[in-house]
């Protein structure tokens, strides 16, 4: 289809790293633990003087920062995904997500990023094409959490298309228009965008979380790792 060329190149530069994905998400045997994991892939930068706040490579490195901080901040955290609507794990992740969104209200901005794992789930592009003929609707989120939700209802089917369309009824989108971007080149080309943000920032696999760009951790991106991050960034953006 026509739909798939612009994902000729990503294809080929995601192959091997799809590889190790499938061999890492096979071991996994279900939602990651953190047991003490340091909570981001990388030490975070020392506190500034103005923050004077605590270290945060020692609280990566311990069970400190699980309770949320009483603090002011002049921003939100950014939590930022690389999803794929297919992937297990990812919808794991989804009432986890959910979760932190409830307690932490605007004190963090969710950010969602398409990075389908086309070659292990066939049904993944045309799921992202969904969310996408959604948002053209503003019925983004609400699809959103359809797919997440009824995962296991269309992730196996020969053709998700029907139940696709299903949700979108539900949601009161113009089915015209959504098969339409069903099979837009411009959605084409925000999807390929995406995947090409997360290949440029090492995203290789899904789920990816970002905290304000720092890397969590694949074992630590469940609740207690996100409270634990997040926490920790708040305490370091505290305002007086």
């Amino acid at each position: 289809m026509k739909r798939l060329l612009p994902f000729i190149i990503i294809l080929v530069v995601l192959g091997g790293a799809l590889g190790v994905s499938l061999k890492l998400w096979k071991s996994r045997g279900g939602a990651p633990n953190t047991n003490a994991t340091p909570t981001f892939a990388t030490n975070l930068p020392g506190p500034t003087p103005a923050n004077n706040g605590p270290d945060p490579n020692q609280a990566n490195q311990n069970a400190a920062g699980l309770t949320k901080p009483n603090v002011k901040v002049s921003s939100p955290v950014v939590v930022e995904e690389y999803g794929d609507y297919q992937c297990p794990p990812c919808g794991q992740l989804y009432p986890e997500l959910k979760q932190i969104e409830k307690e932490y209200g605007d004190q963090i901005q969710i950010v969602f990023h398409h990075f389908p794992l086309m070659k292990i789930h066939k049904n993944a592009l045309l799921a992202a094409h969904a969310a996408e003929a959604a948002r053209d609707q503003k019925k983004f989120w609400e699809m959103h959490d359809l797919l997440y939700r009824n995962q296991k209802e269309w992730s196996e089917l020969a053709d998700p298309r029907p139940v696709f369309v299903t949700y979108a009824k539900q949601l009161g989108l113009n089915i015209d228009s959504f098969n339409r971007d069903l099979e837009s080149n411009q959605i084409d080309q925000k999807i390929t965008a995406d995947i090409q943000r997360g290949t440029t920032q090492g995203v290789t696999g899904t789920p990816t979380v970002f905290l304000d760009t720092h890397l969590l951790r694949y074992e630590a991106t469940n609740l207690e790792g996100l409270r634990r991050g997040i926490n920790i960034l708040l305490e370091r953006k505290a305002t007086s």
